[in-house]
């Protein structure tokens, strides 16, 4: 059986200071995703994102399907990075290695000391699994396309609340993505929803 050469292109997203990374073959299975903010964080769960956060400039690794969104900070260019951490990925798939080795436990929401604001909890609503079918169906490609992951948090009282990750995190385009985008489809949908809001992770 000969093995497939492993080949990885790199995608502008909409947002700046990230890059995506697409290999040709599956790094996790479909519908799971995984971000580091950390090499720390990344210990015993990711070798790779371990790997890249070598890298000084790294700030964020977000993994999913079949790619690799890297946000970077402000201190070097994109045009000076971007082929030797697409060499490294590659290298890194074709050689084997583990791209996960566990997925992180989720994150318990720690509340912010400094306003004691207590976490919001959501509820179950009996919405909930038509607004799950509706971005998975119409939003998640989109903004898998543009590097990131979308997941739904929970809704009350006419407002859905929504976490954006990988390359959505921070983008500036992200707000208006959110607004003119999924909150129209989901009213269109659902004339239970008024607003959709972004939770920050």
């Amino acid at each position: 059986m000969t093995s497939v050469p492993v080949t990885v292109y790199v995608e502008m997203t909409p947002n700046p200071s990230t890059m995506k990374f697409v290999a040709n073959k599956y790094l996790l299975i479909s519908g799971e995703s995984v971000e580091f903010h950390s090499g720390a964080e990344a210990k015993g769960y990711s070798p790779l994102a371990e790997e890249l956060f070598h890298f000084p400039f790294v700030k964020t690794v977000f993994i999913t399907a079949n790619f690799v969104t890297i946000a970077k900070n402000d201190t070097i260019s994109w045009d000076f990075v971007t082929m030797e951490l697409r060499e490294f990925i590659k290298n890194w798939i074709a050689e084997g290695k583990d791209v996960l080795i566990q997925m992180p436990a989720p994150k318990l929401k720690v509340t912010d000391k400094d306003n004691a604001k207590p976490v919001k909890e959501h509820v179950p609503s009996e919405y909930d699994d038509a607004i799950r079918s509706l971005l998975d169906e119409y939003v998640r490609p989109a903004v898998e396309g543009d590097g990131g992951a979308i997941d739904f948090v929970g809704f009350e009282k006419g407002i859905v609340t929504v976490a954006l990750r990988g390359s959505c995190s921070g983008c500036p385009s992200s707000t208006a993505t959110l607004k003119g985008g999924i909150e129209n489809l989901l009213k269109q949908h659902l004339s239970e929803v008024k607003e959709v809001v972004a939770e920050s992770l």
